[in-house]
């Protein structure tokens, strides 16, 4: 990493975090704007025969995950002026493993209620994650606990809003 003045601010290593259809890659891509960082979904790190079992309608497992949480941190912690990823980072332990590939991560967690949620899935056109699988995401979902580097937003806003409440708490921290 590499060194910063003492005046100057530590570069920003951000998860979007949340279920399918939470805004992730709409209110992510709204942020890196704002903060001015590189932004990437996380869905971009997906192998292939993950994207084909979530297509088939089959929910992923720990060991699916595992590669690509990986995949996903160590690209962050590559990226030294800071970045944005959208990542569903849906356990405390997944969210372990990108901190231990790019300490010192935060994570913003888009919330919804699971009405929205569905409404938003079903009317997308070109994802392949199949609105029936947002009740084993809900269930998987485990909210940031309070010795996490992280915050919740509702994403009922406007994806502007939702981004300026997260951009005033990151650079708050």
């Amino acid at each position: 990493m590499p060194e910063h003045a003492p005046d100057a601010p530590l570069p920003h290593h951000i998860v979007v975090m949340g279920v399918s259809g939470s805004g992730k890659t709409t209110v992510g891509t709204e942020l890196a704007n704002l903060m001015g960082l590189v932004y990437l979904d996380g869905d971009d790190f997906h192998p292939q025969a993950n994207i084909d079992k979530m297509a088939s309608g089959i929910p992923l497992d720990d060991a699916d995950r595992l590669p690509w949480l990986r995949r996903v941190g160590n690209w962050l912690a590559e990226q030294e002026h800071g970045a944005i990823v959208a990542c569903s980072a849906l356990k405390h332990s997944y969210r372990e493993i990108l901190l231990s590939e790019c300490p010192g991560t935060v994570f913003v967690h888009c919330t919804g209620t699971r009405e929205l949620l569905e409404q938003r899935m079903l009317e997308r056109t070109k994802h392949f994650m199949p609105a029936h699988l947002l009740d084993s995401q809900l269930a998987t979902l485990e909210p940031l606990r309070g010795d996490e580097p992280g915050a919740s937003f509702d994403v009922a806003a406007p994806p502007t809003l939702v981004a300026e409440a997260m951009k005033d708490w990151i650079t708050a921290r």
